[in-house]
């Protein structure tokens, strides 16, 4: 419960040439003379840095489309103008990059820079490959020292490159036991589909070195996208728990912008992902919301790590705390002489805020990432936003945060996560697809904190602002949370959930409070799949 300020991814036919399409180069992140041209010394070898000025201005312009004044540092700037302009048309290149390495000094006197180019192929994938600007001296000028294979080795008078794109089929998507998901029957499925199954179809293609008279192929420079298709792409989803989650918002959503995600608590499986409206932006995977309450696992988390509390621990929970602007807690609720865990079972604003200095500025996003992962790159198998906790910018940034509010931001996808990362004490990275690349690096909770944490969760739901699931089977865990978007906007209403080996998350837009809006969709959910799945 939260009341602060806050803003709040087989058939074939026959290879084609794609149509041109000029682009402009850019130069990688430092701008127009980050390139690094150096070391340099006072020493009998050490390079003029007259000689870097010109590399760095040529690729400069090189790279920002200025093909004329790039030309002119050249040895023959007509013909360098006229490759430069040409060199792209017809490979559908876009906003490529151009990232130099250290000069060197070759034994000539030539000062030679590498370089390597990544050029984005649209819809296809990034064409790397490494060259060289070479420089000359010419009567105390540097000069750039024009060559074909100065673009790209392989460019001569004889060759030049070409695209040829494939067209593919998309392979059907099935779920985690081969049933096939159709947009008709799972509606929040129908944006996601393609984005599911981009990873074993999609587009394919090739660029190729090839003659300029003959226009036979001298060899294959690069090839995009997968050599076959399968004729289904496997997915974690359960049609069961997808086709219930579905049913679970058209009920209960109330007409408003809601999404929800279950996953398995032993491997972040992600088996059903659900958005009201079912059709659109992803809010499930991609949105950035205030996590509100819910947050308070993690900052829970934060103070049983440092044994700053226990949930025996009596931190007083008045209605208000100044901390640079008010703070209360939903309907100006009071709970004196509570102990911690009826802190976290009444989601009392106050006494979180009022443990701040229990924890360093930076403590709870350390926290967040080594223990649960946010913030770090996760590769889901669709588009996703992984979450960001930052340093509080002051003290009053800092009480908010504590309560999942300030600029935290989350969505289902990561609270689900973080709701089973409590449950078992260790982050699985979410996946959609089983074949997905895990980077995280992460360390477990230790048990005495999981079953903290599991304690204070189950007493929410038997007599806290959960109550609401208390009616279901089965031992289950929650929290609720209700975060503040703007003064003249309702509150969105979040909750999570635990049953078994499943995490769930639900967030509503403008839903006032997680019991009250959450609530009923989570409800129908466990309701309607009582069993874990297999």
């Amino acid at each position: 419960m939260t009341h602060t300020s806050g803003r709040r991814r087989t058939s074939r036919s026959p290879l084609k040439v794609t149509a041109a399409a000029a682009a402009t180069l850019a130069l990688t992140a430092g701008g127009a003379y980050a390139v690094k041209i150096g070391p340099f010394d006072n020493g009998p070898n050490a390079l003029d840095p007259a000689a870097a000025a010109q590399a760095r201005a040529f690729l400069s312009d090189w790279s920002r489309g200025r093909y004329d004044a790039a030309a002119g540092r050249t040895t023959s700037p007509a013909r360098a103008g006229e490759v430069l302009r040409s060199f792209t048309e017809g490979l559908d290149i876009n906003s490529p990059r151009l990232t130099a390495a250290t000069a060197e000094r070759a034994d000539d006197g030539v000062v030679s820079v590498p370089f390597t180019a990544k050029m984005p192929v649209k819809a296809l994938g990034t064409w790397t490959y490494t060259s060289r600007v070479r420089l000359r001296e010419e009567k105390g000028t540097w000069k750039v020292d024009w060559s074909l294979g100065l673009v790209h080795p392989h460019l001569s008078d004889q060759a030049k490159f070409r695209l040829e794109r494939e067209e593919t089929s998309t392979p059907d998507v099935a779920d985690r036991h081969g049933k096939t998901l159709t947009g008709d029957t799972y509606p929040s499925l129908q944006p996601l589909l393609t984005q599911i199954a981009s990873g074993d179809g999609g587009p394919r293609g090739k660029i190729r070195l090839i003659d300029r008279v003959t226009g036979q192929t001298k060899r294959t420079e690069i090839t995009f996208g997968r050599k076959e298709a399968p004729a289904s792409a496997r997915t974690t989803l359960d049609a069961t728990w997808q086709a219930a989650a579905d049913r679970a918002l058209g009920a209960e959503a109330d007409g408003k912008n809601a999404s929800l995600v279950a996953l398995r608590v032993d491997n972040g499986e992600i088996l059903a992902m659900a958005n009201s409206p079912a059709t659109g932006f992803n809010r499930a995977a991609s949105g950035t919301y205030a996590p509100g309450s819910t947050w308070k696992i993690v900052t829970s988390s934060a103070l049983l790590l440092k044994n700053a509390v226990t949930p025996q621990t009596i931190v007083d929970c008045p209605k208000h705390l100044i901390v640079g602007k008010e703070f209360h807690n939903v309907e100006t609720s009071e709970f004196h002489g509570a102990t911690f865990q009826k802190d976290f079972m009444e989601s009392c604003n106050t006494a979180f805020i009022s443990l701040r200095g229990k924890l360093g500025d930076a403590e709870t996003g350390d926290v967040a990432r080594k223990y649960f992962g946010v913030g770090q790159e996760w590769h889901v198998g669709i588009p996703s936003y992984d979450g960001s906790v930052p340093v509080p910018k002051d003290e009053t940034e800092k009480a908010a945060a504590m309560i999942g509010q300030g600029r935290i931001q989350a969505n289902p996808l990561i609270m689900a996560s973080v709701t089973a990362t409590a449950a078992s004490g260790h982050f699985h990275q979410p996946t959609i697809r089983p074949d997905t690349d895990d980077r995280t690096t992460t360390t477990a909770l230790p048990r005495t904190v999981v079953n903290q944490l599991q304690t204070m969760m189950r007493a929410t739901v038997t007599g806290g602002t959960a109550h609401i699931l208390a009616d279901l089977p089965g031992t289950i865990g929650a929290k609720t949370g209700t975060a503040e978007v703007a003064e003249d906007e309702e509150n969105n209403g979040w909750l999570v959930a635990r049953r078994g080996n499943v995490a769930v998350a639900c967030v509503v837009e403008q839903g006032v409070t997680g019991g009250g809006s959450a609530g009923p969709i989570l409800h129908r959910l466990l309701e309607a799949v009582p069993d874990d799945p297999s």
